[in-house]
């Protein structure tokens, strides 16, 4: 599968191309490290790095999160944001909604979300990864900067996983072509993330709580060193927090360096 070519993206992306500056790399450690680093010296927002393979690819709470040319497609964008860190709670359940909604306007079908930032995909056996979020924030005299990464599987994964995993291909999607998948999601980002940056998560929760894989369904709560949380699953709040309905009430969880499990699953935390 060749490298994604910028002008070939330019054409799909239409009246869009303007928003976006797309640099394609044949390898980088991880796309997020490289446009951290672009960022630190002027990237503006929009820049976006592709790349072909990570060799040393980030996942949430540290997690390695790999890439290869033939099975996903691995990208990173720069956005800008106005205010403080603090209103951008919710962010990554945000982005989710994106690329949910850039993958079912492909085909795409039994695409769903799980908090904080994993798209899962519904099959025969359950609930497996389709792709993964990694969003990293930092603040400076402009505002607060967004390093998005997103990690989409288009074919099933190689190796022995540390959760069930799915892909593109298994979804009902008949488009191969990197171009279209990428233009698609970008596309959507654009206008998540305006009415983010607007309406914060409050503006997105209708879409996001749709999709929300586990709702009204019981789960557990995972944490180092804590007993599990179990409680049945009423989505999130305006501000991204998870809601837990347990025998002592209602439970808000802010965290994303915990686990959240369906009850019985195999379906681990890990996200990108």
């Amino acid at each position: 599968m060749a490298l994604i070519d910028p002008v070939l993206l330019k054409a799909r992306l239409g009246f869009l191309a303007g928003r976006f500056d797309v640099d394609a790399l044949d390898e980088c450690d991880s796309t997020n490290s490289e446009l951290m680093r672009r960022a630190e010296h002027g990237a503006p927002a929009g820049t976006v790095i592709v790349t072909d393979r990570q060799s040393a690819g980030r996942g949430r709470r540290g997690r390695n999160w790999l890439s290869a040319p033939e099975s996903s497609l691995t990208f990173s964008l720069l956005w800008r944001f106005s205010g403080p860190l603090g209103r951008l709670s919710g962010l990554s359940l945000a982005v989710g909604v994106a690329v949910a909604k850039a993958l079912e306007g492909l085909g795409a079908q039994g695409v769903c979300l799980k908090w904080p930032n994993d798209v899962l995909l519904q099959t025969g056996e359950g609930h497996a990864k389709l792709a993964g979020i990694l969003v990293e924030l930092a603040g400076d005299r402009r505002g607060t900067q967004a390093i998005i990464g997103i990690g989409i599987n288009l074919a099933p994964p190689d190796g022995d996983l540390a959760q069930p995993a799915a892909a593109l291909s298994q979804a009902g999607h008949g488009v191969a072509d990197r171009h279209v998948i990428l233009a698609a999601v970008l596309s959507e980002l654009a206008g998540v993330l305006e009415t983010f940056a607007l309406e914060g998560f409050a503006g997105l929760k209708a879409d996001w709580q749709q999709r929300n894989a586990w709702q009204d369904l019981p789960v557990q709560i995972l944490g180092e060193g804590a007993a599990p949380l179990v409680g049945r699953c009423l989505g999130a709040d305006e501000d991204g927090a998870l809601l837990l309905e347990t025998a002592a009430g209602i439970e808000r969880i802010f965290s994303g360096d915990v686990s959240l499990r369906r009850v019985g699953s195999t379906l681990g935390g890990r996200s990108a």
